[in-house]
């Protein structure tokens, strides 16, 4: 997993001296970045694999760069955000972050983040018996990253590819919040039902023909959620 290729975007320039120091440290390559027209920039020349992304920045700030990265990249995307309150970490999610890391923070807890991004990143890459997922009219090809529903090829984010995989490959069982954390995000992360709810509204708002309703991502009241009717 070091080797990987981390863009840092901070405007602060300790916190973003402390952040590549530390990612350098366990052997990634990282490249800073002060703005987010700079950052915008380094996505283009220097394609990371993940960046962490402060929210808070002067011009450009965080959520904005968030939503146009989001409209040519699926790579994860870690914000720092002071804003701690469910609804702050929401709408980081509703903008395209994969995962919210609140200040002040610790060099472990960092790690973990970056670490569990970039294995649902690899996860995809493993290999298995089958590398075409289907339930009635929805289709995953797991080598390809390629999503489509009744033919109608989906654009999805490395998040959403990996919590779509996790569904399809437990079809038909009642998944609490917990487990699906634990299994998709990794076994730092318990608390968070807020990023299953979050992303499974995405994948209803793209697979299901009425996402009121839905006949795929169903949800188990009290518990969780169950793919499939």
């Amino acid at each position: 997993m070091t080797g990987a290729r981390v863009l840092v975007v901070d405007d602060d320039d300790a916190l973003r001296q402390f952040v590549a120091r530390n990612l350098a440290a366990r052997g990634f390559e990282v490249t800073t970045a002060r703005n987010g027209l700079e950052a915008l920039a380094l996505v283009d020349r220097v394609h990371p694999d993940l960046v962490v992304l402060d929210i808070m920045m002067p011009g450009l700030d965080g959520l904005e760069t968030c939503r146009r990265i989001r409209l040519t990249s699926v790579m994860p995307i870690i914000v720092l955000t002071a804003l701690d309150t469910e609804a702050d970490k929401v709408r980081c999610l509703d903008e395209g972050a994969d995962d919210c890391l609140v200040k002040p923070f610790g060099v472990d807890e960092l790690l973990a983040r970056v670490r569990s991004a970039l294995r649902r990143v690899r996860w995809h890459a493993r290999s298995g018996d089958d590398t075409v997922l289907r339930h009635r009219d929805l289709e995953l090809d797991t080598e390809s990253l390629r999503a489509a529903v009744r033919g109608r090829e989906v654009d999805l984010t490395r998040t959403e590819l990996t919590l779509l995989r996790y569904f399809m490959e437990n079809a038909g069982k009642s998944l609490p919040h917990a487990r699906i954390l634990r299994d998709v995000w990794g076994p730092g992360y318990g608390g968070e039902t807020q990023y299953v709810r979050v992303y499974v509204s995405r994948l209803r708002q793209k697979f299901e023909d009425d996402p009121a309703h839905p006949a795929y991502f169903v949800t188990e009241h009290g518990l969780g959620y169950r793919f499939g009717g």
